[in-house]
């Protein structure tokens, strides 16, 4: 980065030149280079597609399927019996690891 050099303040260094005027629409600005001079036109006109311009379609899709109906019930059981048996497999292995840790810990002992 330069820095300004001599009296000059720290807002001259942000200046435009002074053969770039700051106003382009003032009285002795020229056109600016280019093959428009009228600026920015927008954007392009748009135009509807026609009528037929989207593919046949020959393949319909089948409805939708029923759900069969959910038995409530039986669902509750079957999560009940489910919660037993994970119930179950949770406190032999924690037997398992108890039994395991007092061999370990009287092998230390004795």
């Amino acid at each position: 980065m330069t820095t300004p050099s001599g009296a000059s303040s720290a807002d001259d260094y942000w200046r435009r030149p002074a053969d770039h005027p700051a106003d382009p629409s003032g009285p002795d600005a020229s056109p600016p280079p280019g093959p428009t001079t009228g600026g920015y036109a927008g954007p392009p006109p748009t135009v509807a597609p026609p009528a037929g311009w989207r593919p046949p379609l020959h393949l319909q899709p089948a409805a939708p399927r029923r759900l069969p109906a959910q038995d409530m019930v039986e669902l509750d059981t079957d999560e009940q019996r489910a919660q037993r048996i994970t119930y179950m497999v949770g406190s032999v292995a924690g037997a398992v690891l108890l039994i395991l840790l007092c061999l370990f810990c009287t092998r230390l002992l004795f």
